[in-house]
């Protein structure tokens, strides 16, 4: 099978390739992200990979149809970037990778706390300086700590765990309440409860019509004073604007970011010969207790390797069997 993978990068390319080695795919790779305009690369191909920051559109689904591709195989879990309704009108086969290494981002949300907590970017900085004063770095124990878990999947529960594991309380909310977060430490409570009692906000849910915006002015209005607050799921689950007032009022005390709402033109590329034309990203970074990382959560060998094998198989099962292995039934439901 033709697949036209966009967004490649030297990493796409080197996890793919090992993948389909007894596969046999003619994987095209394309580093231009997937657009109306360059929708046209896709000619001569069944199929096309995506990233998260494709544009799979009505207008771009259709393009794709009309050149011949019939399956779009997502390199991701989340599928908030698709047309659902217009791929099930178009005959198009959607499919996406579930599951590739919660572990992955749990370990990074870990990851930004600790570093926003202990300043551990502000630390290594001064040093590098010869600065090595310790004014400006203080920080708390997470022994003893509420931690609020907003979304239960795979990867809420693994950082539960995580979080269990250093001592915190761990608080819960999920319109979907499961036994292995009650196992790994958490304990359910309303969201109102959870923004009210903790000291940490974490995120772990699907972007969604119903999630888009979660954490707004209101809901920062009901956390305690210097919370930090963690996004390492969609950008669109939080109001940028009105986390920015939260930091500006001192509300939001530190703010770990992975993943940001008007990602798409910047994460994943080299922009630093550039000056940033987002006005709003730029004043996020000037932030002394902000931390961005680059939508790299997810970025580790194994999580790398599950995703290209994952992958691989979306395509040879509908190679086989007209249908991915991997889709979702549930996504479809538009």
């Amino acid at each position: 099978m033709r697949v036209a993978v966009f967004s490649t990068k030297p990493y796409d390319s080197r996890f793919l390739t090992a993948a389909n080695a007894g596969a046999g795919h003619e994987l095209v790779f394309l580093e231009p992200r997937l657009s109306l305009e360059t929708a046209p690369l896709a000619g001569g191909s069944t199929a096309v990979c995506a990233f998260v920051n494709d544009d799979l559109g009505v207008a771009v689904l259709e393009a794709l149809a009309d050149t011949g591709v019939r399956l779009v195989a997502l390199r991701s879990a989340g599928f908030n970037h698709v047309d659902l309704s217009a791929a099930r009108r178009l005959g198009l086969t959607v499919a996406r990778v579930p599951g590739y290494s919660p572990y992955a981002v749990a370990e990074h949300c870990a990851g930004l706390i600790l570093a926003l907590n202990r300043k551990i970017h502000r630390a290594y900085n001064r040093v590098r300086e010869h600065n090595f004063a310790l004014n400006g770095l203080l920080g708390f124990d997470l022994h003893g700590r509420t931690v609020g878990v907003v979304g239960t999947g795979k990867i809420g529960v693994r950082f539960a765990r995580i979080m269990a594991g250093f001592g915190c309380r761990v608080l819960a909310a999920d319109p979907y309440p499961t036994d292995d977060a009650v196992a790994a430490g958490a304990s359910y409570v309303p969201l109102e409860t959870l923004l009210a009692e903790s000291d940490i906000v974490t995120l772990h849910c699907p972007l969604t019509p119903d999630t888009h915006h979660l954490i707004d002015e209101q809901r920062i209005g009901q956390m305690r004073d210097g919370v930090m607050l963690v996004n390492t799921s969609r950008g669109a689950l939080v109001d940028t604007t009105a986390v920015i007032n939260g930091l500006k009022s001192g509300k939001i005390g530190h703010l770990g970011l992975d993943v940001y709402e008007e990602e798409a033109t910047l994460f994943f590329e080299d922009l630093s010969d550039q000056m940033l034309s987002d006005d709003v990203f730029s004043r996020l970074v000037t932030f002394p207790n902000v931390l961005i990382t680059g939508h790299q959560a997810f970025f580790t060998e194994e999580a790398l390797h599950n995703i290209a094998a994952t992958t691989i198989s979306s395509l040879s099962g509908y190679g086989r069997e007209g249908s991915a292995r991997h889709i979702d039934p549930a996504a479809l439901v538009c």
